[in-house]
């Protein structure tokens, strides 16, 4: 396993990171949950990502089971807060204060942990002054129950915004977590030179696309049962994008690449995120261990400019460039 600071820190994560949205809690059973976290384990895997409302908190009580009698120093566990959680009141999702600092109290008693190394504002909120959200934060982290902070799919004028204010508070803020894969490559533009300027590293989500640069969905084919690509719960909607005939039939062309580097296409996929020096780590997901001990196989790849090139030769002219796209796609309101 390759370890990479995690933005102007002096922490260290695991390139590859074993995260649980979309599978602990709901998608697959808890003893499964447990055996891809024991795979990460044995795989050299040290960071874990979560947040409060994955599964509805259920995701981090599994995380929280599956990491008991673990050395807790050994890890870097990582959690976040925004979406809607318990019976979903007016204060149950958000930055305001009275939602971080009731948050974070559950999410460390579902973990099973007194602190957590980072915690990581899930969106951005529209409806709470960026200040009273800092500043919760800053508490937080003198609180001793986070480490450091980050965010997730903030724009560049955001993570600019909530630097300065980190900065005045003396926290730091270390991290974004974007989706970023060949195919989608919004934060190349704008977001990952802005976080360069400011210390910022990137913990990204989705290298393979929902599954689609693996290749197991083929053009003109059935969709394999229990695919993402078939989870009527909000998986086939997330990944519809991408599940084009030209762009199943473009990754397929991957596959002569993968070979001559004795990599399969998730691994390709992976390792092509990681060629990115912004990128401290990558989020990798699984309903069966086998799934994470060959994924976390793709640290330490190096992709020479000749690969990266073909591959640009392949998908470059599919992938989404768009930086407004990270604008488009954040919550318009703390219910959304």
């Amino acid at each position: 396993m390759e370890f990479r600071y995690l933005g102007n820190s002096g922490l260290k994560v695991s390139a590859i990171t074993y995260g649980n949205w979309l599978t602990h809690g709901s998608q697959v059973e808890n003893e499964t949950a447990v055996g891809c976290v024991r795979a990460a384990l044995d795989s050299g895997i040290t960071s874990f990502d979560t947040a409060d409302v994955y599964a509805n908190t259920v995701a981090e009580k599994v995380l929280g089971k599956a990491l008991k009698g673990q050395r807790r120093e050994s890890l870097e566990v990582f959690t976040k807060v925004f979406g809607p959680t318990g019976p979903k009141g007016p204060n149950d999702s958000g930055l305001s204060r009275k939602h971080i600092l009731e948050s974070i109290d559950g999410s460390l008693q579902r973990l099973k942990t007194d602190y957590v190394d980072l915690y990581q504002a899930h969106r951005y909120d529209v409806e709470t002054p960026l200040e009273e959200t800092m500043q919760a934060f800053a508490d937080v982290v003198r609180q001793g129950k986070a480490l450091y902070i980050g965010v997730s799919e903030w724009t560049a004028d955001q993570l600019r915004a909530g630097h300065a204010l980190a900065t005045d508070l003396n926290i730091q803020l270390i991290s974004n977590q974007p989706q970023y894969s060949m195919l989608w490559r919004v934060i190349e533009a704008e977001v990952e030179p802005v976080s360069r300027e400011l210390g910022i590293s990137q913990i990204v989500w989705s290298p393979i696309a929902q599954g689609v640069l693996t290749g197991k969905y083929k053009p003109g084919s059935a969709l394999p049962k229990g695919s993402r690509a078939t989870d009527e719960k909000g998986g086939a909607k997330m990944i519809e994008r991408f599940m084009t005939p030209e762009v199943l039939a473009s990754v397929q062309e991957l596959n002569p690449i993968a070979k001559e580097l004795d990599l399969d296409l998730a691994q390709l996929a992976i390792a092509w995120v990681l060629r990115n020096s912004n990128v401290a780590s990558a989020i990798i997901g699984a309903s069966r261990p086998e799934q994470v001990t060959a994924n976390a196989k793709a640290a330490g790849v190096t992709l020479s400019e000749e690969t990266q090139s073909r591959i640009d030769a392949v998908l470059g002219h599919l992938a989404e460039y768009n930086p407004a796209r990270t604008h488009e796609q954040s919550p318009k309101s703390r219910e959304t």
